[in-house]
């Protein structure tokens, strides 16, 4: 790879060449004139051309020297505008935030947090990555998010984890299903039916897949499906029994298009909160988003999640 320029002598050399002068490039510069001199010499002595003519006290561009100097001006340009942007971040909301959800809390869970911060951060550049808990740990160890609505991971040294809130998961039927008028609903129903059930891989299908099978029941050919809105619909029409938790189907109960049954004996609890990477520091608009989002948990209904850690 050829060696890079040196930033100070392109400095002496663009404002050399705009002046004309070395008198004047050095007082411009605040250099002697033998520093701006030494810079040219070496600026030329490493590119192996001469990029001045001397003419008396003038210095005029040679043709490689114009050449140079159109990529001279870009590149002061470039490094103006990145100390420049880098300024910017100093002030308030200028900033990003980028956070990494389920499509399911995309859905419900985010849009009013996301209001209330860019109301404090306008200026803030935004950006959510649908994913699953699983993939969100990937995408935190790539610095391609820096926070993660996620289920509480399987412990790792490397992701720190701040528990937000708890839930529980049901099932889901029709009003038309013969389980709505059923007091108790055995193990042995439960085998029999078809359920419709988030993506095999995710952390919400093995808790469903463990508790099941932990109580006896087999899972006979389930419905695997990637979206909450599109298992609601299912369920509805009579294909299977939907497992999801209140928050997900809280309009559908209002309506009475869904009627919820106890997955088992004992609930099937969950855990949420946010993650990010372990030592790293959160900047102002982040730990801003967590505060509005811990505030928002009432407003949302949700159990808080007690710190276990």
């Amino acid at each position: 790879m050829p060696a890079l320029l040196d930033s100070r002598q392109i400095l002496a050399f663009t404002t050399l060449a705009r002046l004309g002068s070395f008198t004047a490039a050095a007082k411009e510069l605040f250099l002697t004139q033998s520093a701006v001199s030494h810079a040219i010499k070496s600026l030329e002595t490493d590119l192996g051309v001469q990029v001045f003519d001397r003419v008396g006290k003038k210095a005029h561009l040679t043709l490689a020297g114009e050449r140079l100097l159109e990529h001279a001006d870009r590149i002061l340009r470039e490094m103006q505008d990145a100390r420049s942007g880098i300024e910017e971040l100093q002030n308030w909301g200028q900033s990003r935030l980028r956070v990494g959800a389920s499509t399911t809390a995309c859905q419900y869970l985010l849009p009013g947090v996301l209001r209330e911060f860019k109301q404090s951060f306008p200026e803030c550049v935004i950006r959510v990555e649908p994913a699953d808990s699983p993939e969100m740990g990937d995408s935190l160890r790539a610095n391609e998010i820096d926070l993660a609505l996620m289920l509480r991971p399987p412990a790792r040294d490397d992701i720190s984890f701040r528990p937000l809130f708890a839930d529980s998961l049901e099932m889901y039927v029709a009003p038309t299903h013969p389980w709505t008028r059923k007091r108790e609903i055995t193990n042995e129903q439960r085998g029999s039916e078809t359920f419709i059930l988030y993506n095999k891989g995710t952390y919400t299908h093995h808790m469903v897949s463990d508790y099941l099978q932990g109580g006896g029941v087999t899972l006979r050919n389930p419905i695997e499906i990637g979206s909450m809105e599109a298992a609601k619909e299912l369920v509805k029409i009579g294909l299977g029994v939907g497992v999801f938790a209140r928050w997900v189907a809280r309009k559908e109960l209002a309506e009475g298009s869904l009627v919820a049954r106890p997955i088992g004996s004992e609930p099937l609890r969950r855990e949420w909160g946010f993650g990010h990477l372990r030592g790293r520091s959160l900047g102002l608009a982040e730990e801003t988003f967590l505060g509005l989002f811990e505030a928002a948990i009432e407003t949302l209904e949700l159990e808080k999640a007690v710190d276990a850690a």
